[in-house]
């Protein structure tokens, strides 16, 4: 038996397969998010353990014989949020999440203390670790004093499951401290924001061991021996739970944000264009990835200030469509990374008459997503990483007419999984079953439909992305 652990930012969620990859038991723990100030967000460490442990005690109630004969452990976890440890492994103040904003000063500062575009292969945001140990440095020095090791939030679970400081390429890329090239540390960054290798974890492959459960754990859960991979950050490990781990593959995640992921066998950039460029999971290879921070939240919000629920604003558009919709929609209603790299981006509806209702507003909202995405298209080929299939994930999947807007508009052809049960979890479960010895554990999901662009829509969609593009920049430049 094989468990994944995904550590999310609003819960955590436990996957037991067998070896077969069969769901055997699943289980939940649930988090909350601390907001002391406006555009601050953190959580305290140990409640990632106390769901943690809730939701292994599901997993064990409802299969405690197939619990009882788990071999390996993969972790997955959110991304980017800065842990701090003193001398004895205790957390010095609560972890500033990958969606804490207080580092934007930091950001500038730092573009000009290192090459960080170069070597870390992204441009310096506040989403990322190597910025926010700078604020703490310049806002608390006594806590930056103290601080002995800096570990990512799912390293801090690994670090109680086995005893040890180890992160993944794919998590520990997204720190701006990791030469993403050399898939190591890089001493120029990390003396940047005045730290050094003793505050970081050792570095393996997602699918290599990082660990053995500690000894009291083992015995407390009744299992013998169990090895723990070195896990990978969500978006690496959401691949891996697709079988996307070889050049040319990608996904498109409609979830509360957009990601477009593609994988490589050699690192190339796109900063200009707020490409994240990160190592993968799996050993020689990396990723390209576009996100934007409004996909299905844009239709959430439109839910939320209509009254009617998202499945009923999408039931509203036609779903054999003959026309894009007269109006426009900019998605930026929590700001943009690719290709704008603004977070102070707003969205915008161009176009309106008085004629014009609800139906249209609402494929509005799903084209506008769609033209995003292929911006983000756009952006990763200008890195020589090209691909025309994508697997799809994420809430926003399950609308086969937002799927046929995507694939018209990026010209992508869309494959979505037959079962749901792909995704971070069990991404984290099978490169735990690397670790203990599996060869290619990576299969890729049976599909179950197939989207393909739709021929008389593609001129026509091209002609209002056009427009799209020549409106974007009122909304989305960095004002002096």
């Amino acid at each position: 038996m094989f468990l994944g652990l995904d550590l999310g930012t609003s819960g955590v969620k436990a996957l037991l397969v067998d070896d077969a990859q069969r769901t055997v038991a699943v289980g939940h723990g649930t988090l909350t998010v601390q907001r002391p100030r406006p555009g601050w967000s953190e959580q305290n460490p140990d409640s990632w353990i106390d769901a943690v442990q809730a939701a292994i005690a599901e997993v064990r109630k409802a299969a405690p014989r197939a619990f009882a004969a788990l071999r390996s452990i993969g972790v997955s976890g959110q991304m980017h949020g800065a842990t701090l440890l003193d001398d004895r492994d205790r957390p010095l103040r609560p972890a500033i999440l990958w969606n804490d904003g207080r580092s934007a000063e930091e950001c500038r500062i730092l573009e000009e203390r290192a090459d960080f575009r170069g070597i870390g292969g992204n441009i310096v945001m506040a989403g990322f670790t190597a910025p926010k140990l700078e604020w703490v440095r310049r806002n608390e020095p006594e806590n930056f004093r103290r601080t002995r090791r800096v570990l990512l939030p799912k390293d801090y679970v690994g670090l109680w499951l086995t005893g040890r400081h180890v992160s993944d390429m794919s998590d520990a890329a997204g720190t701006l401290w990791l030469d993403v090239s050399k898939r190591d540390w890089s001493e120029s960054l990390l003396e940047a924001t005045g730290l050094n290798r003793s505050h970081m974890p050792d570095l393996v492959e997602g699918s290599e061991q990082a660990g053995i459960l500690r000894t009291d754990l083992a015995s407390e859960w009744g299992v013998g021996p169990v090895v723990v991979a070195g896990g990978a950050g969500d978006n690496a490990a959401t691949a891996c739970g697709l079988g996307i781990t070889a050049p040319g593959e990608a996904f498109v995640s409609l979830g509360t944000s957009g990601v477009l992921f593609t994988v490589a066998d050699r690192f190339a950039t796109n900063t200009r264009d707020a490409v994240h460029s990160f190592c993968h999971a799996v050993p020689e290879t990396w990723h390209q990835m576009g996100v934007i921070l409004s996909a299905a939240d844009s239709l959430n919000w439109l839910s939320e200030i209509t009254g009617q629920s998202p499945a009923a604003l999408i039931a509203l558009v036609d779903s054999e469509l003959s026309a894009p919709s007269p109006i426009t929609f900019l998605p930026y209603l929590s700001g943009e990374r690719t290709p704008h790299n603004n977070p102070d981006a707003t969205g915008s509806f161009l176009g309106l008459k008085r004629d014009q209702g609800l139906k249209e507003m609402t494929q509005a909202v799903l084209e506008g997503v769609a033209f995003a995405l292929d911006d983000c298209r756009r952006a990763i080929e200008k890195g020589g990483v090209e691909f025309n299939t994508a697997w799809v994930a994420g809430g926003g999947s399950q609308s086969e007419t937002w799927l046929r807007i995507v694939a018209t508009v990026t010209g992508l052809t869309l494959k979505v999984p037959q079962t749901g049960t792909q995704g971070a979890a069990l991404g984290a479960a099978r490169l735990g079953m690397a670790a203990a010895g599996f060869e290619n554990p990576f299969l890729c999901p049976t599909t179950g439909m197939v989207v393909e662009p739709q021929p008389d829509l593609i001129e026509p969609y091209r002609t209002r992305q056009r427009y799209f593009r020549e409106a974007a920049p009122s909304v989305t430049q960095q004002t002096p």
